[in-house]
C-alpha cells in the first residue's frame, strides 16, 4: 500500500516537470533552430575571463547588424589608452607622419622660411642650396599663388599652406611671387627635396671663451648635431659652455644618452629604467665624450621634459654641470612605440626611468584624471613657484645626496641648483599692447623689406650687430610705427620696457638675415635674465649654490 501511494505521487510530479522541460526547450529552438546554435548556447555557459576580448567577438559575430570592426577600434583604444598614465597615447594612421616629422631629422618641401603675420605668405629666409633657393627664390619674396592658386589674402590657415608647399622629393611646385621692385608676379618652379630639420637651433659664442647652444629637441641626429657644434664652438676658443633646454620637451632617449656622454667621465651612470617586473637596464659613459672637461651650465625649465630631463639629472647627479633656471617638467616614464598593421600605433609606458642617484622625477598623477595632471603648471604659477624657490617644497624621503654632497630631489622634476624666477619687471601695458597686437613683429617684417639688400649681407654676428648699431633712429621708427597702428605712446612704460623693446626688435630682424636663429638669439640675451646668471657663474662673478 506504501508502495503504491509513493509511485502515485511521484508520477504526475515526474510528468509535470517533464511538461514544463520540454514547453522550454520548444520554446528555445523555436528560436535556435540548428544544433550549431544550440551548441553556442552550450559553450557559452563557461564564459571567457576577458571580458573585452569576448565583448568585441560577441559584436563582430553575433550583432544583429555589420558592425566596421576598425572603425569601433579606432573609438574603442583612446578610451583604454585614457585609463592608462598621462603619457601612453594612442596614434592614429593618419596623425603618425605629422607627429614623427620633427624627431625624423627631414621632411620633403621647399626649403624656406615663412610667416603669415599679414595674411600673406612672406619668406623669411631660404635654406641655402635647398631647392627654393636653387631655383631663385630670396628672402622677403611673397608668395601669391601656389600651382596657379591664389593663396595671398584669403586667410588660408598655415598648416594648410605647409601642405600646399610639401610634398613628395622630385616633385615640383609653381610659386608666383611678389618682388620688390618688379611690377608683375614672378613665377618660379621648385623641385622639392629633403630638408633637414635641426635639433641645435643656435650655436655661437656669446661671450670670451663662453659658448652657447639651444637645444630645441632631441632627434634622430641630435647627438652628431651636437658633436659638430662643439666642435665649431672650440675651434673659436670656447672652452665654457650654457646648454639651453629650456621648452625642450624631449624626444629619443637614445639621443639624450648620446649627448650625456659628450659631458660624463667613462663608467659614470647616465640613466637607468626599471620595468613592472623590476628588470633594469643601466646607460653608462664610455669615456669618449668631446666636452669632459667643459665647464657647463644647463638651463631648464617648466617646458623641459622627459630626455631633458635625462641629461640634466645625468649632469647634475654626477656633479658634472650647474642647472640653472625653474624646475623642469617632471616626466619620467620611457614610452615604447608599438605599431600596428593599418599604420597607427601605440606609444606605451612600458618602464620609469631613474636618474643615477636613484631619483624617480615622474610628477604624481592619478589614473584616468589627464586634466589635473595637465593643469600642473597652472597650479605652479597660481602658488607661486615661477617667481619663488620657497615655494616648492619636497619630501625628505625624496632626498638623495650626489657623490660630490649636493642634496637632490626626486618626485616632480628637476630642481635647479640655481633657482632664476621668471622676470616681468620691464612688462608695461605699452608692452603687452605692441606685442599681443603682433606690431612689434609686423614692424620688423617691414624693416626687412626696407632693408633687404643689407640684410641679405649679413654673414656674421658682428657684421649684424654693426648694422643694427648703426641704426640709430630704430626705436623712435618703431614708436611712430606703433601709433600709426593704434598704440600711442606711454613715455613712462616705454622708458621702462626700452631694453626689453629694442631686444626683440634687434632679435627678430636679426631672424630675417642668413644667421636665422644665431641673428635671434644673439640679440635677446641680454634681456634673458637666466642666460646673464649663466655667463656670470661661467665668468666666476658668483657662487653656483643658492
Amino acid at each position: 500500500m506504501y508502495r503504491n501511494s509513493k509511485q502515485t505521487i511521484l508520477f504526475p510530479m515526474l510528468l509535470a516537470a517533464g511538461i514544463v522541460a520540454g514547453l522550454v526547450l520548444g520554446q528555445y529552438l523555436g528560436r535556435n533552430t540548428t544544433a550549431s546554435q544550440l551548441k553556442g548556447v552550450l559553450d557559452r555557459m563557461t564564459l571567457p575571463s576577458n571580458k573585452l576580448t569576448y565583448t568585441l567577438s560577441l559584436i563582430e559575430n553575433e550583432y544583429v547588424d555589420s558592425v566596421s570592426m576598425d572603425s569601433l577600434s579606432e573609438h574603442v583604444i583612446p578610451l583604454l589608452v585614457r585609463e592608462l598614465d598621462p603619457h601612453s597615447v594612442y596614434i592614429p594612421a593618419s596623425e603618425m607622419a605629422e607627429l614623427n616629422e620633427p624627431l625624423e631629422g627631414e621632411f620633403d618641401g621647399i626649403g624656406v622660411v615663412f610667416n603669415m603675420a599679414t595674411d600673406t605668405v612672406i619668406v623669411l629666409n631660404v635654406i641655402p642650396q635647398g631647392p627654393s633657393d636653387k631655383a631663385g627664390v630670396k628672402a622677403g619674396d611673397r608668395i601669391i599663388e601656389i600651382d596657379d592658386s591664389l593663396v595671398a589674402g584669403r586667410r588660408i590657415p598655415q598648416n594648410q599652406i605647409v601642405k600646399r608647399l610639401r610634398g613628395p622629393r622630385g616633385s615640383k611646385v609653381t610659386l608666383g611671387l611678389e618682388r620688390q621692385g618688379i611690377s608683375d608676379l614672378v613665377h618660379v618652379e621648385v623641385e622639392r627635396g629633403v630638408i633637414p630639420i635641426k635639433s641645435v637651433e643656435s650655436s655661437f659664442r656669446i661671450a670670451d671663451g663662453i659658448g652657447y647652444i639651444k637645444l630645441g629637441q632631441f632627434a634622430r641626429t641630435t647627438h652628431e648635431e651636437l658633436r659638430r657644434a662643439l666642435a665649431e664652438l672650440r675651434s673659436e676658443g670656447v672652452g665654457k659652455l650654457i646648454f639651453d633646454l629650456r621648452g625642450n620637451s624631449g624626444g629619443y632617449l637614445d639621443q639624450a644618452i648620446g649627448v650625456a656622454n659628450e659631458f660624463l667621465h667613462e663608467g659614470q651612470l647616465i640613466v637607468y629604467t626599471e620595468d613592472r617586473r623590476h628588470r633594469q637596464l643601466r646607460e653608462y659613459a664610455d669615456g669618449t665624450g668631446s666636452a669632459q672637461e667643459m665647464e657647463v651650465v644647463v638651463l631648464i625649465d617648466e617646458g623641459s621634459a622627459s630626455s631633458s630631463e635625462i641629461l640634466a639629472g645625468a649632469l647634475q647627479d654626477n656633479d658634472r654641470g650647474t642647472i640653472v633656471g625653474r624646475r623642469s617638467f617632471g616626466k619620467g616614464l620611457v614610452q615604447r612605440q608599438i605599431p600596428y598593421a593599418d599604420g597607427s600605433a601605440l606609444r606605451l609606458t612600458t618602464a620609469r626611468y631613474y636618474t643615477p642617484t636613484g631619483r624617480s622625477i615622474q610628477k604624481p598623477y592619478t589614473i584616468g584624471d589627464d586634466a589635473s595632471y595637465e593643469e600642473d603648471l597652472v597650479n605652479r604659477y597660481r602658488n607661486n613657484e615661477f617667481f619663488s624657490a620657497d615655494s616648492i617644497h619636497f619630501a625628505d624621503s625624496l632626498k638623495r645626496v650626489t657623490p660630490g654632497g649636493k642634496v637632490v630631489y626626486g618626485g616632480g622634476g628637476i630642481m635647479p641648483d640655481v633657482f632664476v624666477p621668471a622676470d616681468t619687471t620691464d612688462v608695461t601695458k605699452y608692452f603687452i599692447e605692441v606685442v599681443g597686437r603682433n606690431i612689434l613683429y609686423r614692424y620688423t617684417i617691414e624693416y626687412a623689406d626696407r632693408h633687404r639688400e643689407a640684410l641679405n649681407a649679413v654673414q656674421t654676428l658682428d657684421e649684424l650687430e654693426a648694422l643694427l648699431d648703426g641704426d640709430k633712429t630704430l626705436m623712435d621708427d618703431f614708436i611712430r610705427y606703433a601709433a600709426q597702428k593704434g598704440v600711442a605712446p606711454r613715455y613712462g612704460d616705454i622708458a621702462r620696457s626700452r631694453q626689453l623693446i629694442e631686444a626683440q626688435l634687434r632679435a627678430y630682424i636679426g631672424r630675417n638675415t642668413k644667421l636665422e636663429d644665431d641673428g635671434f638669439y644673439a640679440n635677446i640675451y641680454p634681456v634673458d635674465n637666466v642666460i646673464v646668471r649663466a655667463i656670470g657663474i661661467l665668468q666666476g662673478e658668483e657662487a653656483t649654490h643658492d
